[in-house]
């Protein structure tokens, strides 16, 4: 099916990835500590080892986080994430870096559309980054890895987010860097863009389905016609 900007009606934003530049973030963090292994590293590029080993990882911690929530034993392990999220922020504040643009994009596009937070992040930190933009303000809802029973690539947060915002699913947007994005998307029957200035690559979000491609996420206001 075409992408089709007319059953727009409301949209949801993932953060890691695609409002939130975290893998930069990752990167410079892995690359640093890999500067102790640059002989053994081929090339000497300390920055690109990093990048690769963030990309490689993406996949299997996604896996393990569904397999958990099969289990039924994911409240547990975010309840343990965000202990030690918590314990390491008093040692050192969060800092995060938004995705060039969205900030700015964010502003014009709550204008036009309900918008809505839905992520696989944990509550506190999934606030911490909108605070520090001052980004609350402008979501119907934020869904974060504990409000529903599951989390994406399940529907659920997108299905809860919907009504939040008053819209049908099927007249939603789901904006991710992740195949898990563009499948939650999907499985709630929302149309889906995926953006590259994240974790996932072109091939496998198309892959996943994604009914748009987009290089970043501030992308968004020419496909959306923003112009005000």
């Amino acid at each position: 099916m075409a992408f089709d900007i007319e059953r727009i009606q409301g949209i949801c934003f993932d953060v890691d990835g695609t409002l939130c530049d975290t893998d930069n973030a990752w990167v410079e963090s892995l690359a640093r500590r890999l500067r102790l292994v640059r002989p053994l590293i081929r090339g000497g590029d300390v920055h690109a080892a990093a990048r690769r080993l963030v990309m490689f990882a993406e996949t299997p911690a996604n896996a393990i986080y569904q397999f958990l929530d099969h289990l039924h034993l994911d409240d547990e392990a975010v309840r343990l994430a965000s202990l030690l999220a918590r314990r390491k922020s008093r040692r050192k504040p969060h800092h995060f870096l938004p995705v060039p643009g969205v900030v700015e994009m964010l502003e014009r596009v709550k204008l036009q559309f309900p918008i809505a937070v839905v992520s696989a992040r944990d509550a506190d930190t999934t606030r911490a980054f909108l605070e520090q933009f001052d980004l609350l303000r402008h979501f119907y809802a934020i869904a974060t890895s504990q409000t529903c029973v599951h989390t994406k690539p399940f529907p659920h947060p997108i299905l809860w987010a919907a009504e939040k915002m008053g819209v049908l699913p099927e007249n939603c947007l789901m904006v991710g860097d992740t195949t898990v994005d563009i499948k939650a998307g999907k499985a709630a029957g929302a149309q889906t863009v995926g953006v590259l200035c994240g974790f996932g690559s072109e091939d496998e979000l198309r892959r996943a389905g994604a009914d748009l491609i987009l290089p970043g996420t501030a992308d968004l206001l020419d496909i959306l016609k923003i112009t005000g």
